[in-house]
């Protein structure tokens, strides 16, 4: 059983480490990773499901189209928090009528928006095929969980632009 904790002599750990156990096949051309590890302290980013809509509410018709949005709308969510693509640690991703060319597009958006070379280190991920989203047309669903390096308690934080909804107590 790995240990718990890590002694004095061990060097720290990079708060974020992308891992291809062996016994598992290797998912580099899937585009994940079996399995990211997070170090505290960190700082944690949950980004709600993003689809395929632009800014002004437009829903292409094609996947791909779709699925590159998709990816763009999570950029931005994660822009707005202070994080990027390589902060993310997982993604779940909802695909209406999933098949092998909708997997491939996929495949290629996500290869795009990870550095455009297709190699790791990328997220965890979790693909959940389904018979329909929440808007009409809409084809794919992303959600992203990011972990970044902790903020200093002493350094301020640059307030993030955009409009905070009240919370009720």
């Amino acid at each position: 059983m790995p240990p718990l904790a890590r002694t004095a002599l061990q060097a720290p750990a990079p708060p974020i480490q992308h891992l291809h156990p062996a016994g598992l096949y290797d998912s580099t051309s899937n585009g994940y990773t079996h399995v990211v590890t997070a170090e505290e302290p960190l700082r944690w980013l949950f980004v709600s499901g993003q689809g395929g809509e632009d800014a002004d509410a437009n829903l292409p018709y094609s996947f791909a189209q779709q699925a590159d949005q998709a990816l763009r709308n999570v950029k931005t969510a994660l822009a707005a928090g202070g994080a990027c693509m390589a902060d993310v640690t997982k993604l779940t991703v909802l695909i209406v009528d999933h098949d092998l060319q909708r997997f491939e597009q996929w495949q290629n958006s996500i290869r795009q928006h990870w550095g455009g070379s297709g190699q790791p280190p990328f997220p965890a991920c979790t693909l959940i095929p389904v018979p329909k989203l929440a808007l009409p047309g809409m084809l794919i669903e992303v959600d992203a969980i990011a972990a970044m390096k902790a903020i200093s308690s002493s350094a301020p934080m640059a307030p993030a632009p955009v409009a905070r909804l009240p919370v009720s107590a």
